[in-house]
């Protein structure tokens, strides 16, 4: 049987402010990646959401980002690599933290944003991001864009890389996610993001806008928990998988 992880991006609300519905999320997704304060969330939430998916047997992982609450984590920022290393060693302690504190435990790192972006075509920023993974704890796994610096900066750490793929964003030619900033950069439309993503499980392959095929390796897929249409699409593509063959598990055990 095949098996393929689905995975959302939760705890991203700010005191008594919320993002999506992470609850209902958790009742579709196999990992949840939990914002550790810097891009958004608290310890409250932080707790919480843990507690929560311990309790519906998700993993977790920490979703770590450049600190701009503000902005929400989408905004590039002036840091240095080591101040880079440094901040996402700071997050998955604290995920760590907040994890073990609420009976789970975290067991992957994904970048956030702007932080996930320039990590995709930036070695020294990939690579900044895969030593404070490896120094904290070397039995995390990395949550990576498929055919980014993100994946291969794991690997050179000796780090357990999982390949995602996005079942809401569109590619471009060389690989990379469309910039937000243009349109069609999200797909709202269920159908055509579960088609798409069918097509991409079943070729190994991203496929871009203008349809060039490129080959990777997939152990995961994303829905990205903050849209309008989150909580049906994450459904129907998960019912869509099953009804494929596949069986949905996470791609590194809780």
């Amino acid at each position: 049987m095949r098996h393929i992880d689905l995975n959302a991006d939760l705890g991203e609300g700010f005191g008594p402010w919320r993002m999506g519905d992470d609850a209902a999320m958790l009742d579709v997704v196999t990992s949840a990646s939990v914002a550790c304060g810097f891009h958004a969330g608290d310890p409250d939430i932080m707790a919480a959401t843990f507690a929560l998916a311990r309790a519906r047997g998700v993993a977790v992982g920490a979703h770590v980002g450049f600190p701009d609450l503000v902005g929400f984590g989408r905004r590039p920022m002036a840091m240095t690599v080591v101040e880079i290393e440094r901040a996402v060693a700071y997050q998955i302690g604290a995920a760590q933290a907040l994890a073990a504190h609420s009976g789970h435990r975290a067991t992957y790192v994904k970048a956030h944003g702007a932080l996930a972006n320039i990590a995709e075509r930036d070695a020294d920023v990939a690579n900044a991001i895969a030593r404070a993974t490896r120094a904290v704890d070397p039995f995390l796994a990395l949550l990576a864009i498929a055919l980014s610096e993100q994946a291969r900066a794991g690997e050179r750490a000796g780090l357990k890389v999982a390949h995602e793929i996005f079942a809401d964003r569109a590619y471009v030619d060389d690989g990379r996610l469309q910039p937000r900033s243009q349109p069609g950069a999200v797909i709202a439309d269920c159908d055509a993001a579960i088609a798409r993503v069918r097509d991409m499980l079943s070729e190994n392959a991203l496929i871009t806008i203008t349809g060039k095929r490129l080959p990777t390796p997939i152990d995961s897929v994303c829905v990205h928990g903050d849209t309008a249409h989150a909580v049906e699409m994450a459904r129907r593509l998960r019912a869509g998988l099953e009804a494929e063959g596949y069986a949905l598990r996470a791609f590194v055990e809780g």
